[in-house]
């Protein structure tokens, strides 16, 4: 007998106003009627799927993604863009989410660059997986652009006076953004365009490398592009500085070269990978 899977709730929210909030990273706040179907989570890492119709596609309403993966061949189905939720104010009844903009590349970030109050947009979720642990002595965030979402909401939930070491590599001084916590942050930004690496990378690699962990117990967040995340920093931390599985959470939420598609379709392959060895 087999076991339907539980779908996550589809959300219908509606554009209220938007922010640029660097040269490219444009903030998004939506609300509307469909703000009452958002279930919140604790993790401050929590995801949302963002549903895009294929170019020349159009859909029933009211938007039913069930019946339209039963009813549509499979290239005409909404195509699927994860993105962090910055916050969530269940008072204001407004949900926050910040993208990362380069151009008229890809498919959510010009949606993005370009959405106007009064623009509707479908999502599933909330996922997620992690928040700052109360029991560590000290924490530690690092990531690219696309972690800035995920590291600033955690920040804001660690404790009052606790140390956090922040790493986040951007590509120029101007992506740099003032990021709020209660804790004691200690933030240091890396831009590509000045790094004197060959590979920019290489510099937040380094960084990570060369910094010193403080006495105690930490709790560590690593997410960004995933060649550096998942096939550097992984086995940095994990087998040469020691830190322990459930103590990390480490995730590749992109891949240069790649899109969303090819990404996770890479994914697959190193998970199955894994799996062998």
């Amino acid at each position: 007998m087999s076991v339907k899977t539980k779908r996550r709730a589809l959300v219908q929210l509606t554009v209220l106003r938007t922010e640029w909030r660097t040269p490219h990273m444009v903030r998004l706040v939506l609300g509307g009627d469909g703000i009452d179907d958002f279930c919140a989570n604790a993790y401050t890492d929590q995801y949302v799927k963002l549903l895009f119709p294929p170019k020349g596609v159009q859909y029933p309403f009211p938007f039913d993604l069930e019946q339209i993966e039963q009813d549509f061949p499979r290239e005409q189905w909404p195509v699927k863009r994860t993105y962090t939720v910055r916050s969530f104010d269940p008072h204001l009844r407004e949900l926050t989410i910040d993208v990362v903009c380069h151009g008229d590349s890809g498919i959510a970030g010009p949606w993005a660059a370009a959405a106007q109050p009064g623009d509707s947009i479908s999502m599933l979720g909330p996922g997620g997986a992690y928040a700052p642990r109360e029991d560590a002595d000290w924490h530690f965030m690092t990531g690219d652009e696309s972690a800035i979402p995920a590291i600033a909401a955690s920040l804001e939930k660690v404790g009052v006076g606790v140390p956090v070491k922040v790493i986040i590599q951007v590509s120029d001084p101007n992506e740099e953004q003032k990021l709020e916590c209660p804790g004691n942050a200690d933030i240091t930004w890396l831009f590509r365009n000045e790094a004197e690496c060959l590979n920019p990378r290489d510099e937040w690699f380094e960084a990570v490398r060369d910094y010193p962990f403080p006495p105690g117990v930490g709790h560590f967040f690593v997410h960004g592009e995933a060649e550096t995340v998942m096939k550097r920093l992984r086995p940095l931390l994990l087998k040469e500085r020691g830190v322990e599985k459930t103590r990390l959470s480490i995730s590749g939420y992109w891949r240069c070269g790649d899109n969303d598609e090819a990404f996770r379709a890479w994914k697959a392959r190193e998970r199955a990978q894994a799996n062998k060895d």
